[in-house]
């Protein structure tokens, strides 16, 4: 019997399986042991490769240092040194004492909530909206202006454009009193316009003497068609509040928490007029104190309900116990209560403003008298 001779496909396309000259597919694999084999030589291996004394590393970071301490010097090869260990400090994590000096200062760490306004790009960006606005709108509190007032801003106006105009515009009026907010218009009317101001969709304040202003503004403009109105101000002052209350309608994103807005928005108002909204901004060398005695104590009776305490720790422990803010044992949770006062003084359940500086003009009456 002659045996047929076998042939290869070197078509690569699949043959049928009937076709007696298909191969068995088992020609080319490898075994298992080949594959593990060669799955050995991938492995990196878990010890060190490079093991140096310390005390030659000791050497060797003071001999490079002393290298690069010339400025005609310079590493060309640098991989198989060890840069981590040369360059960084050593950093040994510190022993938890019970008692020791660095309880008191633990209780001292920033929230991160107090970060929004100061990182680099924001105030990199002011600059941008300055530039690019012909009105600058600066949005104040009402119940606090000069602490929400940014004294570097109006100097950089002054010194590098003057040709550009600024409004203040006290937001959230509604929570003083109406002698408190005559008061602070007539002390700013010194310096810029001043306008008081309640940013609400619904029922507004304000709302028809800001588009006046920024209408009469525009028509200054002779070459240009459109104006560009930059709203700038301190985090949670209301600015995109404002820029919603003018356009009648959320446009907006809008929080009682700051650092809602991140980026740079451009809204249309008319045909004329252009709105920045603009990420509230901080500086670390214009802030203001709250002393404990700026809230009185009667508000805070009638919020709560709560008898007299002797101090601050007395208050939280009573709001602790109506409230239920208890811990383990019965232990009043002040850090809770802590937060809830602060986030009702935010979003102005809590009243509180500064008393505007005394005033007396001539041929008129004074401002207001002391109760």
């Amino acid at each position: 019997m002659v045996m047929k001779e076998r042939k290869v496909n070197v078509s690569g396309k699949p043959k049928h399986s009937l076709d007696v000259y298909r191969g068995d597919g088992k020609s080319g694999t490898r075994t298992a042991g080949t594959k593990r084999r060669l799955k050995m030589y991938k492995t990196k291996p878990k010890h060190n490769t490079r093991v140096i004394d310390p005390k030659e590393l000791e050497e060797f970071r003071d001999e490079l240092g002393n290298k690069l301490s010339r400025n005609y010097n310079v590493i060309l090869k640098q991989r198989l040194l060890p840069m981590s260990l040369l360059q960084q400090d050593h950093q040994k994590k510190a022993p938890y004492l019970e008692e020791s000096q660095a309880d008191g200062l633990r209780d001292l760490v920033r929230h991160s909530m107090f970060e929004n306004g100061e990182s680099k790009h924001v105030r990199d960006d002011l600059y941008k909206v300055i530039d690019s606005s012909d009105v600058i709108v600066q949005v104040l509190d009402a119940r606090d202006p000069q602490g929400t007032r940014c004294h570097l801003l109006e100097r950089h106006l002054i010194e590098h454009c003057k040709h550009k105009h600024m409004v203040f515009l006290l937001n959230k009026c509604d929570l003083v009193p109406e002698w408190a907010t005559k008061g602070w218009i007539r002390v700013l009317s010194k310096d810029y316009p001043t306008l008081a101001f309640q940013a609400s969709i619904n029922k507004s304040f304000g709302k028809e003497l800001l588009l006046s202003v920024l209408g009469q503004l525009a028509s200054l403009k002779c070459v240009k068609q459109a104006i560009s109105v930059g709203f700038v101000g301190y985090p949670n002052v209301g600015k995109s509040s404002v820029i919603n209350t003018l356009r009648a309608k959320s446009v907006c994103e809008v929080a009682p928490t700051p650092g809602e807005t991140k980026v740079l928005q451009y809204i249309k108002l008319t045909e004329q007029i252009f709105l920045i909204d603009f990420p509230g901004v901080v500086y670390q060398n214009s802030g203001s104190a709250i002393s404990s005695e700026t809230v009185k104590k009667k508000h805070l009776q009638r919020a709560y309900k709560t008898n007299d305490w002797v101090d601050q720790e007395d208050f939280l422990v009573q709001l602790c116990k109506m409230s239920g803010l208890l811990l383990k044992g019965a232990e009043p949770d002040m850090t809770s209560a802590a937060e809830m006062v602060l986030h009702d003084w935010q979003r102005g359940r809590i009243p509180y403003f500064v008393t505007p500086p005394k005033l007396e003009i001539a041929n008129e009456q004074p401002l207001y008298s002391q109760c």
